[in-house]
């Protein structure tokens, strides 16, 4: 996924997109995943069009998912049990729960979940 908008998240653009692949794929893989406020913001949309794309089913989707999710166990479930489970939703299926400021350094945290 090419981005133009949104958060740089204090990294450069190789470095940022590496993060969102990841944490993208990790929520793919665990459902759920604790991250800064930000972030979550950030990977909700990457993940949404992620889901977006491998709900055509097409060789192009296997591609362009394969392009942005490194793992291929995540890339498997994504296509295997996540796409039929929101085949029919039209989007929306990321929901965040803020839980508050860190002790550490005072970010803002959230949680990050796929609905069910």
């Amino acid at each position: 996924m090419k981005t133009h908008a949104g958060r740089k998240l204090s990294r450069p653009t190789g470095a940022r997109m590496s993060l969102l692949r990841n944490m993208a794929a990790s929520l793919f893989r665990h459902e759920q995943m604790r991250t800064t406020y930000p972030k979550a913001r950030e990977v909700s949309r990457f993940a949404e069009h992620v889901l977006a794309v491998a709900k055509t089913k097409t060789l192009t989707a296997y591609r362009q998912v394969g392009a942005d999710i490194p793992d291929k166990e995540v890339r498997r479930k994504i296509f295997d049990v996540l796409v039929p489970r929101y085949q029919t939703r039209p989007g929306g299926c990321t929901r965040i729960h803020r839980l508050g400021r860190r002790l550490s350094d005072g970010a803002e945290v959230a949680v990050i979940k796929l609905i069910q």
